[in-house]
């Protein structure tokens, strides 16, 4: 590998995990408003296994490299950027066909910010997308509501539990009994064994229900909510016809960001990783994450030298 070549995960072909592989491509160069960072870390996100498949098809045909979440070092700023400088230590969300799984990667200045020096790499890479999405999906949540989270132990739901907590909710959590005493921690307040209770018999006079799961789990939060209560989709493809209902997008956001970062350095948020894997081990690490018996998140790191 030359000085001017990377190690990167691409894929050739829509598919299972196995389509994705290395190659050495040559290292991006940040344009204006952009930043060059060395990935200390990424972490897998349920649209990474949805885009590989062609589930999703928001990035056309391949090839292209997945990865939305890097926690790393800038290396080099383009025109317009004075936030940043070479060295700095940032964390954040790429968003484009040159994703995260590499050994370099250009991510817009506006979608990073400072890593905290209390938080690790492994730890900022879980961050990015999940916390963003419970982040922005709850802003409106008020204390003394009662918000019913489905999926709380996964990737976004165990995040969207402390969130919601923090803002002062009553949280009640859909998850496997496994994952209760784990959620008791995180600070909810009510669990529900979705394997064995059929959520709907089980709560009522719902405030918000953020909907991590997709399929029929919105429609049918919708029969638990108050008159004035709210269902956000986080998973739906298809929008439901009611004016409780909202599809929820994400959207990067390093002012955000640094604000969860404030939380996580106070000890008021903190992420869970399920298992650190390396980019070599690519093809296992989506197949954990699509197996959907994932405790928060799978973090990868570049291949080991």
């Amino acid at each position: 590998m030359t000085s001017d070549s990377m190690r990167s995960i691409t894929q050739s072909t829509l598919g299972g995990p196995d389509v994705l592989e290395t190659a050495e491509v040559p290292i991006p160069r940040p344009g204006s408003g952009e930043v060059l960072v060395r990935v200390a870390a990424t972490s897998i996100n349920a649209a990474d296994w949805k885009l590989r498949s062609g589930t999703i098809t928001k990035l056309g045909p391949p090839p292209f490299t997945l990865g939305l979440d890097l926690s790393g070092v800038v290396t080099e700023v383009g025109a317009e950027v004075t936030e940043f400088a070479p060295g700095d230590e940032v964390f954040g969300n790429v968003v484009s066909r040159a994703g995260a799984y590499a050994e370099y990667v250009v991510a817009p200045a506006e979608f990073l910010t400072r890593k905290p020096a209390e938080l690790d790499h492994v730890h900022a890479a879980a961050l990015p997308t999940a916390v963003l999405t419970a982040w922005q999906g709850l802003t409106d949540v008020l204390a003394g509501q009662r918000v019913l989270i489905h999926a709380a132990a996964g990737g976004v739901g165990h995040l969207a539990v402390q969130i919601a907590k923090a803002r002062g909710a009553y949280v009640i959590g859909t998850a496997r009994t496994a994952n209760h005493e784990f959620l008791r921690g995180l600070g909810a307040d009510e669990l529900i064994d979705y394997t064995t209770t059929d959520f709907t018999t089980a709560v009522a006079d719902i405030d918000v229900a953020f909907d991590l799961v997709g399929g029929d789990y919105s429609e049918r939060s919708l029969l638990v909510l108050t008159p004035n209560g709210r269902v956000i989709d986080a998973q739906g493809e298809e929008p439901i016809g009611d004016p409780r209902y909202y599809r929820h997008y994400f959207h990067p956001s390093g002012a955000d960001l640094a604000e969860v970062a404030a939380l996580v350095v106070a000890g008021r948020l903190r992420g869970e990783i399920d298992r650190v894997l390396s980019l070599a081990d690519i093809a296992e690490a989506h197949k954990l994450s699509e197996s959907g018996r994932v405790r928060g998140k799978i973090v990868l790191t570049p291949w080991a030298d």
